[in-house]
C-alpha cells in the first residue's frame, strides 16, 4: 500500500480521483499527472512557514528544491518579510499564489496545509509548534526548540498526544563530518570517552537606549509573544538572542547544537547528565541591558562520569566540539566543516566530499521521507528537548550562582528555587 501525508492529503486524492471520472477527457502535462519524474501536485506535501526573517531566508531553499513539497503560505509579523518571503516563494514556482499571514494562526486554520516550518524567534519556537502539533500540523522548527524546560516537556506530550511528525533543526546530525566523528566515538576508536569539549563565541553587550515608536508594518505585541511586555527599544529588539527574556543567550542558542551531538554520538537520546556547575562573566547592568554571559565555562556530568564542558569566549568562526578518549580524540571544526583526529590514522576511514552543516538538505529529506511513512525522525521532540534541557539547566545554574543536582527521569533539580525557574508564565493570552 502506498504511504499517504496526512489526512487532508486523503482527501485531496480522493476528490481528484473523483473529478477525473466526471470530467470529460483532458491532454495534461505529464507534470501534473506525475510522469517523467515529476510529482504530481496531489502527492507534494503542502507547506506553510511561521518567520519568515533572517533564518527563514537561508534555509527556505533547501525546502524549494525539494520537488515532492509544495510552499502555499508564509506569516510573519512583520509587513517587510512578509513580502520579501511571497517574493522568493513565488519566483520559485513562477506564479503568484504564495498567501500571505500576518498572523500565523490564520495559516495553521488552512486545512490543505499539512506541515510547517518555524523560524521564527527563540521565544516562538516551543510554542508555535505546540500550537502547530494541536492545529494536526507536521513541522520542522528551529532550535533552540524551546525557552524553558517544561516547555519543553509540554511540547513532547503534545506531540506524541497528536500523533506530530516533528523534526529539530539541529541539522548537523545529517551531515556528514559530525556522522562520521559520531560513529568513530561509537566504534570506540578513542577508547573509553570521559570528555565532550565544545565552544561558542564571546557574547556581545548592548548599551542602553531609550525607546522609539514600533515600525510600520510591525505587529510588536505579537512578536513579544509570550515574553513580558517591554517598550521597543532597537538594541533589545534587534539583538533579541542576547537577553533572558527573549532567547537566553549563546550557550543556548548555539550551544544546543553541540550538547544534541554529545547526547547523539553516546546513544543518551533519552536520558541527561545529573550534575551541573557553571561560571560565567555578565555585563555590567549600570551600562548594558543585555543579561547573557559575555564569556564563561559551563560543565555537566552523567551518571557513569562522563564530562561536558562547554566554552564561551573568542570568536564566531573559532566554535567546535571534540570527543577525548583514553586512546585518542576527534574535533569537527564547525566553521570550516574540517575533521581533525588523534591518532590521524582515524582520518583514512573518513569519505571525502560531503556537504556541511549550512545545507540543511539531508535533515529536511528525513523530515519528509518520515512524514510519508509516520515514522520518527532523526531529531524528534524528545531528543531535541533533551538536548537544549542540559543549556537551559546551565542557564539556571548561572542565574542562580550555583551548582544543581539534576534527575533525568523526574526532570527535577535539588534545589525548589531552581525548580521554580523550570517554567515561566507566558504573557495573555499565551497560554499552553
Amino acid at each position: 500500500m502506498k504511504p499517504t501525508v496526512s489526512r487532508s492529503l486523503n482527501r485531496r486524492q480522493f476528490l481528484q480521483t473523483a473529478a477525473t471520472a466526471l470530467a470529460a477527457p483532458m491532454i495534461l502535462p505529464a507534470s501534473v499527472l506525475g510522469r517523467d519524474g515529476a510529482i504530481a501536485p496531489s502527492n507534494r506535501i503542502v507547506f506553510g512557514a511561521i518567520g519568515v526573517g533572517n533564518r527563514a531566508r537561508a534555509i527556505m531553499p533547501n525546502f524549494l528544491q525539494m520537488t515532492d513539497l509544495q510552499f502555499a503560505a508564509v506569516s510573519d509579523c512583520r509587513a517587510d518579510r512578509l513580502r520579501s518571503a511571497k517574493t522568493m516563494v513565488d519566483g520559485h514556482y513562477g506564479n503568484q499564489d504564495c498567501q500571505t499571514y500576518a498572523d500565523f494562526r490564520e495559516l495553521l486554520a488552512r486545512k490543505d496545509i499539512d506541515a510547517v516550518l518555524i523560524a521564527t524567534g527563540n521565544r516562538w519556537h516551543g510554542l508555535a509548534s505546540i500550537y502547530a502539533a494541536r492545529a494536526g500540523k507536521d513541522i520542522y522548527s528551529e532550535k533552540p526548540v524551546t525557552l524553558t524546560i517544561r516547555e519543553g516537556r509540554t511540547l513532547v506530550e503534545t506531540c506524541r498526544r497528536f500523533g506530530t511528525i516533528y523534526q529539530a533543526g539541529t541539522q548537523r546530525r545529517s551531515t556528514e563530518s559530525y556522522r562520521f566523528a559520531a560513529e568513530m566515538v561509537r566504534q570506540g576508536k578513542l577508547g573509553k570517552v570521559h570528555t565532550v569539549e565544545m565552544q561558542v563565541w564571546t557574547g556581545p553587550a548592548i548599551p542602553h537606549e531609550q525607546p522609539t515608536p514600533v515600525p510600520t508594518g510591525w505587529n510588536y505585541d505579537l512578536w513579544l509573544g509570550q515574553t513580558p511586555w517591554k517598550s521597543f527599544v532597537p538594541g533589545r529588539v534587534n539583538n533579541w538572542q542576547y537577553f533572558w527574556d527573549t532567547a537566553e543567550g549563546i550557550i543556548t542558542d548555539m550551544g544546543c547544537h553541540y550538547t544534541d551531538q554529545m547526547q547523539f554520538a553516546l546513544n543518551r537520546d533519552d536520558t541527561g547528565p545529573i550534575e551541573f556547575e557553571t561560571q560565567a562573566e555578565f555585563p555590567d547592568p549600570a551600562k548594558f541591558c543585555s543579561d547573557t554571559p559575555i564569556t564563561g565555562t559551563v560543565k555537566c556530568r552523567y551518571a557513569d562520569g562522563l564530562t561536558g564542558i562547554m566554552y564561551q569566549r573568542r570568536g564566531f568562526t573559532d566554535r567546535y566540539i571534540r570527543f577525548i578518549g583514553d586512546e585518542g580524540w576527534i574535533q569537527v571544526d564547525d566553521e570550516t566543516d574540517v575533521v581533525t583526529a588523534e591518532p590521524k590514522s582515524i582520518l583514512s576511514l573518513k569519505e571525502t566530499g560531503g556537504k556541511s552543516w549550512d545545507d540543511a538538505g539531508g535533515h529536511i529529506r528525513n523530515l519528509l521521507d518520515s512524514i510519508r511513512s509516520r515514522r520518527p525522525t532523526l531529531c524528534h521532540p524528545e531528543v531535541a528537548h533533551r538536548a537544549i534541557a542540559i543549556c537551559q539547566a546551565w542557564n539556571i545554574s548561572l542565574r542562580l550562582g550555583r551548582k544543581l543536582r539534576w534527575n533525568p527521569v523526574t526532570e527535577q533539580f535539588d534545589v525548589e528555587e531552581a525548580n521554580r525557574m523550570l517554567w515561566r508564565e507566558p504573557r495573555a493570552p499565551w497560554r499552553v
